[in-house]
């Protein structure tokens, strides 16, 4: 984003009553600590998002994925706004928006021009607000600072005006069952992040992906088609190098990369197992996890740094991308990052960038795990440590969304 180097994209998964992906909400971020006021910070999201849409593509960035949006009441009134393709974007007005005529009135235009609204940061129904709740197609209730008793009261308002209830700040799975037996629709929060609070999970494969692999092996694909396309599974990922470790009988076998693990494997073998995949699966699609498709973006980022950093070094760049994916297998199936590490027999490297964040490929990992965190004074010092810089960053950040969301209609296309 060459107009605003400095400013970050990331997207915060919404998830429906089944856990599946339902929508992103775009976070855009800045390193610099010196706006005034949060109405300064939405003024200047406002542009960010006509820049990375410009640059990055709305398709690009969400997919087949709707993206909500945060509005403030001058972005409200704001030209640019109409710049967003209403099938791609819901307007979620945020709570500091006054109801007044001219919101209202201004809120009906975007309906009538076909765009989405959500009421973001609801905590009760306040007096005067009724209209914009009529106008709004979702409402965003923020749980953190209600009990269940008004958990319970809020929505009890809400459910006969028909509208889509989405919890957000939800942070424990005793929380989320409570909202769904409230009839909440959708769900936002860190307890779809956190390791701590999430249960380990079965790996679900989608049959259409195993189908694909199946076609492309016994078709003699590639061995770099079949890479790629195996970038795109981490569950699958795993499963291979396990039962690599398993075959060797004992013995312990330092997979580099995955083209390494497919060579190992053999082409006969691969067909073997992925059609064993597919009886196991019985044929059905699977809902997916979309921690999954956090864990494939994190690994294509560090793939794209890492062959800034060395475009030379084939190995350490497939290490990268290996390294990115498995550090979210503790968040993903809920197993310890060292047991992940004991269980795959990764090379060293890799081991000690998981347990440790040690090395060139530990020091990559810190500085994407840190611009999730939106920890943006670290930002600075680790990419002069890796002679990265912010153009950089940005790049790999919007590339890498740009491929899962790609990688993501592509697995949900139907045969």
């Amino acid at each position: 984003m060459s107009a605003h180097p400095e400013v970050f994209l990331g997207r915060q998964p919404i998830l429906d009553r089944d856990q599946r992906l339902f929508a992103y909400e775009l976070l855009f971020r800045t390193g610099h600590h010196d706006c005034a006021t949060d109405g300064d910070n939405v003024q200047m999201t406002a542009t960010v998002i006509i820049n990375t849409f410009n640059e990055l593509g709305v398709e690009a960035a969400l997919g087949q994925r709707r993206g909500f949006i945060n509005v403030d009441e001058r972005f409200l009134f704001s030209d640019s706004l109409e710049f967003l393709p209403p099938a791609s974007v819901v307007l979620e007005i945020l709570e500091t928006v006054p109801a007044t005529a001219e919101v209202i009135a201004r809120c009906r235009e975007l309906r009538s021009a076909g765009y989405t609204l959500a009421l973001d940061d609801v905590t009760q129904i306040r007096p005067g607000y009724e209209p914009l709740i009529a106008l709004a197609d979702i409402i965003k209730i923020d749980i953190a600072p209600l009990d269940d008793n008004r958990i319970a009261l809020l929505a009890a308002e809400l459910r006969p005006l028909r509208k889509h209830l989405l919890a957000e700040k939800v942070e424990t799975r005793a929380r989320m069952e409570f909202c769904k037996q409230q009839g909440f629709a959708l769900f936002q929060g860190y307890y779809f992040a956190r390791p701590s609070v999430i249960t380990s999970r079965r790996v679900d494969h989608k049959h259409l992906s195993l189908m694909r692999l199946l076609s492309m092996a016994m078709d003699d694909a590639e061995t770099h088609d079949l890479e790629s396309e195996l970038k795109h599974e981490a569950g699958l990922v795993v499963k291979m190098l396990r039962m690599i470790n398993s075959a060797a009988g004992g013995m312990i076998t330092h997979i580099t990369s995955l083209r390494h693990a497919i060579t190992i494997l053999g082409r006969r073998q691969l067909i073997r197992w992925l059609q064993l995949l597919i009886f196991a699966s019985n044929g059905e699609p699977g809902g997916g996890n979309p921690l999954l498709n956090i864990a494939a973006t994190r690994g294509r980022m560090l793939e794209l740094l890492a062959a800034k950093m060395a475009p030379s070094n084939p190995t350490f760049v497939d290490q990268a991308f290996l390294t990115g994916m498995m550090s979210m297998l503790p968040i993903a199936f809920g197993i310890a990052i060292d047991e992940v590490a004991t269980q795959l027999h990764l090379p060293e490297e890799i081991n000690a960038a998981l347990t440790l964040h040690e090395g060139p490929l530990g020091q990559l990992l810190k500085l994407v795990e840190t611009l999730e965190e939106n920890d943006f004074e670290r930002v600075a010092p680790l990419l002069a440590a890796l002679k990265l810089d912010l153009n950089a960053l940005n790049r790999a950040h919007t590339a890498a969304i740009a491929w899962s969301a790609r990688i993501e209609d592509e697995a949900g296309s139907p045969p």
